[in-house]
């Protein structure tokens, strides 16, 4: 009864398109380090060197603990929570590419050294297929760790979203909406790593599996 009121009111749609856009925006930047970082890590020996140490620091400290320092920087406005979110997301995307980076069979790289593959052909036809599954799977933590940086940042200066939904209704004792708004983190969280797993189907189609 308390979603309807709330769907009726519109309050819940507001809160909802806000923390959307919240996550969509912390997603795109830490799904675009992430594989920046481990491709890098991934194809260079030097890349790793430098690149690797400093993510597994950052891997090892919880990302919630470095809000009160994120707040200091970017204040505690869009800009903070944001990245908070992308450096939850940037983790699980970097550790899942670059170990599948590093585990493609060494067949394949002689093969295409036998074809004489050029370093592009090579990238598209064997690197890129060989992380995809450690991406694809990456990506399923990403979301689900972007809804959970999702729920704290959203508590902090927030004018809007469902975490400060729930927040609002905690101050008033309403344990009606914060059900309401456990509710529809726990559906975005099924529904978000369902579409991971419908491309991740879609995009792996030529592995045979255990489940084929």
């Amino acid at each position: 009864g308390t979603a309807i009121d709330l769907i009726a009111e519109e309050k819940l749609q507001h809160h909802l398109m806000s923390s959307a856009w919240r996550a969509a925006q912390g997603l795109v930047f830490g799904i675009l380090i992430g594989t920046i970082l481990a491709l890098i890590s991934g194809l260079s020996r030097l890349g790793e060197v430098i690149i690797d140490g400093p993510v597994q620091i950052k891997r090892a400290i919880p990302t919630l603990a470095l809000i009160p320092l994120l707040m200091l920087w970017f204040g505690i406005g869009e800009g903070m929570k944001v990245t908070a979110i992308a450096l939850a997301v940037l983790i699980p995307i970097y550790i899942q590419t670059h170990s599948s980076l590093r585990s493609i069979d060494s067949r394949y790289v002689e093969l295409a050294q036998t074809l004489r593959m050029g370093y592009g052909e090579f990238i598209r036809q064997v690197i890129l297929p060989g992380a995809l599954p450690g991406f694809f799977l990456g990506l399923r933590f990403a979301v689900t760790y972007a809804w959970l940086s999702l729920v704290v940042v959203e508590q902090v200066n927030a004018t809007s979203g469902i975490g400060y939904m729930i927040d609002l209704a905690r101050n008033y004792g309403q344990t009606d909406i914060i059900i309401v708004g456990l509710v529809v983190y726990a559906l975005l969280g099924l529904a978000s790593d369902g579409i991971v797993r419908f491309f991740q189907e879609r995009s792996l189609s030529w592995r045979r599996t255990l489940a084929d």
